[in-house]
């Protein structure tokens, strides 16, 4: 199982947001790419970075800051927020930039969905951000009627390269995974779903890695990190079993 460090940039900073508000932000440093060596360092195989004003803008907005962390870094790197067009897609892409999560687009432009799918096979992950069982987009400030279980099985025949499940209530919040919910969706489904949202103690990296026979492949930790309540190197070490 792989432990992503998260890396989310607002105004350029390193931040957490507390349930993805933000009016409840923390500033962790100044500089992605420091941050990025940081838990390359440590001994990540993977970065999970989100552009948050992008997702709250819904287009990109930290370009500079994830270009330069992408030339500090040698590991791959999975980016989400504000992602809405195949041009966008594509200027990652070329960026060097290894994966792209799609959020928002997945309801509300599942024409375009299906086309990034298709032309990037592989390469396109689908977050299913939840509050209370239904999905939120734009950012998190929009609750829809749609769940994580309904909109992974339509998906599932376009085979995106994960599910990226977090539990909106949790993120942020240290109180651990949503365990039954991200059981649920992963039993559900026979594509890779990666957990996130509360996770910030090795008895909830112990947790997941119980999931891993029913598909659950990564686990995403982020306040839990920056606080210093897990330290990165047990929890690879952990995960990796």
């Amino acid at each position: 199982m792989i432990v992503f460090p998260a890396i989310d940039i607002k105004g350029g900073r390193c931040v957490r947001l507390k349930q993805g508000r933000a009016d409840q932000e923390t500033v962790y440093g100044d500089d992605p790419a420091a941050m990025g060596r940081k838990w390359e360092a440590a001994g990540a195989a993977w970065l999970h970075v989100v552009d948050l004003d992008g997702a709250f803008s819904s287009r990109p907005q930290n370009l500079e800051a994830i270009r330069r962390l992408r030339r500090a870094v040698s590991i791959p790197i999975q980016l989400g927020g504000g992602i809405r067009t195949l041009a966008v897609m594509e200027d990652y892409f070329a960026l060097g930039i290894d994966r792209l999560i799609l959020g928002t687009a997945v309801l509300k432009d599942p024409d375009l969905t299906a086309r990034a799918l298709t032309a990037y096979p592989g390469r396109i992950a689908v977050g299913l951000d939840a509050r209370d069982g239904r999905l939120a987009v734009e950012g998190w400030t929009e609750t829809t009627e749609a769940t994580a279980v309904a909109v992974a099985q339509a998906l599932a025949p376009l085979k995106p390269a994960a599910l990226i499940y977090t539990d909106i209530v949790r993120d942020g919040v240290k109180t651990g995974p949503n365990l039954a919910a991200t059981r649920a969706l992963a039993e559900a489904v026979d594509l890779p779903v990666i957990a996130s949202g509360g996770v910030s103690s090795l008895e909830d990296i112990r947790a997941l890695k119980a999931l891993e026979p029913v598909g659950v492949i990564g686990v995403i930790t982020g306040r839990a990190l920056y606080d210093g309540l897990l330290d990165l190197r047990e929890a690879i070490r952990l995960a990796a079993g």
